[in-house]
């Protein structure tokens, strides 16, 4: 765990917690070390840093921190670039900022994770098109969709509207073998962004609603940590887990090379 290339104290981490003022980006890193979509991580803490700071953030400079904290870590991990001012107080989060960059890792494993079932919930995540440290109305949900038995939680709005999981995009497979992606006000992930680089199929976004859920034959999360995951179900709609579809948007999503740091 390095803040700006050198070791984390105390008092360091005390205004995340404090304040949680602040944006970060997840990815995860392999061998060399290197990052599948590492340009579009970097592009989106460059671009949250103007939203949430109305400053600008060194591309090169997060690059070599990264670069720095990975030196002795056993990949792979899954790497988090946090940015936040540890100068800003609760009272004055518009003060001019002074970003810093803090970098750590955890283990990620190379096992394929099962299918998600999850549990919709109505709620709307503050400022969406930011990856920003405000995640408790997300956290909330999710902790309150487990203890129902589920594995997350997908959002809608009040009409049921579907718009994302808590931390992951969703794609639906329509009966003719092709991906919808919802059309809301989501957080674009980086996986979501580079699996529509790649499919030869032109990217579609409808409107997706609760009730309209029967008619698809499948559906797909999608985040940096474990790349694309087959739905089993939410709430009491249920897919099969084995579409072709899935193993095939897995597979050119894993083709693709990933950028050395």
């Amino acid at each position: 765990m390095d803040l700006n290339g050198s070791p984390v104290t105390a008092a360091d981490l005390a205004p995340l917690g404090l304040v949680g003022f602040g944006h970060f980006t997840s990815m995860r890193v392999e061998t060399g070390p290197a990052v599948r979509g590492l340009t579009l991580h970097l592009d989106r803490v460059i671009q949250d840093c103007r939203t949430v700071f109305h400053t600008e953030l060194d591309p090169d400079r997060v690059r070599e921190l990264l670069r720095r904290a990975l030196t002795e870590v056993e990949l792979p991990v899954i790497a988090r670039v946090t940015v936040f001012d540890p100068a800003i107080e609760l009272g004055k989060t518009g003060s001019p900022a002074d970003p810093q960059v803090l970098i750590t890792t955890r283990p990620a494993t190379n096992v394929a994770p099962g299918p998600l079932r999850l549990q919709s919930a109505v709620y709307a995540r503050d400022v969406p098109n930011v990856k920003h440290l405000g995640l408790f109305g997300a956290m909330h949900h999710r902790a309150q969709a487990q203890r129902a038995g589920f594995d997350d939680v997908v959002f809608t709005t009040p009409d049921g509207t579907v718009s994302e999981i808590a931390t992951s995009n969703i794609a639906f497979i329509t009966p003719e073998g092709t991906l919808v992606w919802p059309h809301a006000d989501v957080l674009a992930g980086t996986t979501m962004r580079l699996i529509h680089q790649v499919l030869d199929e032109p990217v579609t976004t409808e409107r997706v609603t609760l009730s309209q859920l029967g008619v698809f034959a499948g559906a797909i999360a999608t985040n940096a940590a474990v790349g694309v995951r087959p739905v089993a179900s939410i709430d009491d709609i249920e897919w099969k887990s084995d579409h072709p579809l899935i193993a095939a948007v897995r597979g050119e999503y894993e083709a693709i090379p990933a950028q050395r740091i």
